[in-house]
């Protein structure tokens, strides 16, 4: 006899159930920006929810188990990636779409506390490690676009190229009170394109 996976994002469930998943992932994202992962409890998230709390038991047994479901689902709903034409213009997109996910109050709030949730939690960490893994490979084909125009040295590694464009947005989310701007994200593609052009991210010789 055929059981639902127990592997929380393994299936694309609809009708009722990707109601339930959309609303107990929503709640525990809120549950989450308000409290951290020390306050996220599966009874408290089925009750925001309005759903069952053996639903949310049975589905995802742990909060660790909820917030993978929870990075999943958000590396799949962000928006994919902008082609401008040129390897600037497509870092600054992908720089103005960080800056907005993390200025947002609720959004930024959550990646915090997923964020410091992962220093002290093993699965956690892997399931954010999972969620920037999607998210970078999402918006590498700009660089290499940029390599096959001739904008890059033609052994830059990608990777790093669109690691190095949000990581200053998230050292300003965590470390400062300074606001996440348009210039900042501005600066942040900038600073990335010209490290790029001369060769800082080369990928390590064979």
């Amino acid at each position: 006899m055929a059981t639902e996976s127990t592997d929380p994002g393994s299936v694309r469930p609809g009708g009722r159930t990707a109601r339930v998943r959309a609303a107990v992932l929503r709640a525990a994202g809120d549950a989450l920006a308000e409290g951290g992962l020390a306050r996220l409890d599966l009874a408290d998230v089925a009750r925001r929810a309005e759903v069952g709390r053996t639903t949310v038991y049975r589905r995802w047994g742990s909060p660790t188990q909820l917030i993978a479901d929870l990075l999943a689902d958000m590396a799949e709903q962000s928006l994919p990636r902008t082609e401008t034409g040129t390897l600037l213009g497509d870092l600054r997109a992908n720089a103005q779409l960080v800056r907005r996910t993390l200025a947002d109050p609720r959004q930024g709030a959550l990646f915090k506390a997923v964020i410091a949730a992962a220093t002290c939690d093993d699965q956690t960490a892997a399931a954010l490690h999972r969620f920037y893994e999607v998210r970078v490979a999402e918006w590498q084909p700009c660089v290499r676009q940029a390599v096959e125009r001739g904008e890059l040295p033609a052994d830059t590694d990608p990777r790093e190229v669109v690691r190095a464009v949000s990581a200053p947005l998230y050292y300003r989310l965590l470390t400062s009170d300074a606001p996440l701007d348009e210039a900042t994200a501005d600066r942040a593609a900038e600073a990335a394109v010209t490290a790029a052009r001369a060769g800082v991210f080369a990928k390590p010789a064979d």
